[in-house]
């Protein structure tokens, strides 16, 4: 399996330049394949191989005064954004056949983009110095700041500069499934939620941090402030790198946050089952803010690789198996509920069930997974003492404790 390892970059001010150079050149590239491409289509033509694109917009490119700057960067960024645009198509017309999720066509990119990336393979020699640099091509030893060893050496390396103005390194590297942890016997039905952001079969409840909503004071008066700096001008250059930061503290809380809990869950049971949510269709209606906030896709997606990782069992249930309309203690389905209705009363076997945690179990349970109602934490509803049970009992005889004359 592939995994990806990110780690910060500290470049200096010169090596910063050549990194915007080399930024600048590949998004060049990239346009100029995008428009050669776009001609040959207008005009009838066959799509330019990418070697051929390689050959014109980079070998002969550089001979041209308006394109002579192409040489002051490594060759095989310039190729790698060629690759780029090929594979970028590729996904284009796969989800025009179907064989994948529907995407738009390649766009051209712009300088004022507020994300940049370039990509280094083996063949451009670079390499991790013995003092713990990064040593790239035409740029130098870049300080990287380590915070784990990677588990094999890497095939590829991305430079990436993010909206905050922040550096990092993303390497790819191939690795096998070792890391087996001890096998357990518990299984685990996971219910997504906005009030608690997961809720276990076992009744366990995680709150939700709401990382977004806590922000929302510090994000409004950054963007206050950006917009009443006059355009193009360097304050408000400022001002958007603030907003950037802001929005970059909670997207980094909320990751850790989803690391952790995903960790965790994956360690401590050899089966997890979740339901496979319409995120999508959610961010439309007026709970776009929570449901973004959760970050659901992001949480499962954690849980699926590092179940392969860690030799445990992933399960998605469909989005349609109707987990809290379900008793889950007698299995009698009794239509669907608003959502104000947190807890329940089955008018079958009487049992009490919390709204989360029933559905929870159900996920367990439509996932084949061995867990029993008894984790939902449901309990018998009061039943009324027959008559005859009224009273105290004296010698065999019921006697009706009576209620004195007020």
């Amino acid at each position: 399996m592939q995994l990806r390892y990110s780690f910060r970059l500290y470049p200096n001010g010169p090596q910063r330049v050549a990194l915007a150079q080399a930024f600048g050149c590949a998004r060049v590239v990239f346009n100029d394949g995008l428009r050669a491409r776009r001609d040959a289509h207008e005009e009838g033509r066959p799509y330019p191989k990418t070697g051929e694109l390689s050959k014109q917009l980079i070998t002969e490119a550089k001979k041209t005064p308006g394109r002579a700057w192409l040489g002051e960067v490594s060759s095989v960024v310039l190729q790698q954004s060629l690759r780029d645009l090929d594979t970028a198509y590729k996904n284009f017309f796969g989800g025009l056949k179907g064989k994948r999720p529907r995407m738009g066509a390649p766009r051209f990119k712009s300088k004022r983009d507020t994300r940049q990336s370039i990509r280094f393979t083996a063949n451009a020699r670079w390499k991790i110095t013995t003092g713990g640099d990064l040593s790239l091509p035409k740029v130098g030893d870049v300080r990287v700041k380590w915070s784990r060893a990677l588990p094999s050496t890497p095939s590829t390396v991305t430079v990436v500069k993010d909206s905050a103005g922040r550096y990092f390194a993303s390497f790819v590297v191939e690795t096998e499934p070792t890391e087996v942890v001890p096998e357990t016997d518990t299984e685990v039905g996971i219910d997504l939620g906005l009030g608690h952001f997961a809720v276990l079969s076992d009744g366990t409840k995680v709150d939700s941090p709401r990382f977004l909503r806590r922000a929302e004071k510090r994000l409004k008066k950054a963007q206050r402030e950006l917009s009443r700096k006059q355009k193009s001008s360097s304050n408000r250059g400022k001002a958007r790198v603030k907003v950037a930061r802001a929005h970059a503290r909670v997207a980094d809380a909320r990751r850790e946050f989803h690391h952790q809990l995903s960790t965790k869950l994956i360690r401590e049971n050899q089966a997890v089952a979740v339901e496979d949510l319409a995120v999508k269709g959610l961010a439309r209606t007026r709970l776009a803010k929570s449901v973004h906030d959760a970050g659901w896709s992001a949480f499962v997606g954690m849980l699926e690789y590092k179940a392969a990782r860690y030799g445990r069992t992933f399960m998605r249930i469909g989005r349609f198996e109707p987990t809290s309309q379900v008793c889950s203690a007698c299995g009698v389905k009794d239509g669907p509920k608003p959502l104000s209705v947190r807890e329940w009363t089955c008018e079958a076997c009487g049992a009490v069930l919390d709204r989360d945690i029933n559905a929870a179990v159900n996920v367990a349970k439509a996932a084949g997974l061995a867990v029993s109602a008894c984790g939902a934490q449901v309990r018998r509803a009061p039943v009324p003492a027959q008559r005859g049970e009224t009273g105290t009992h004296r010698d065999g005889r019921t006697t009706v404790v009576g209620i004195p004359h007020l």
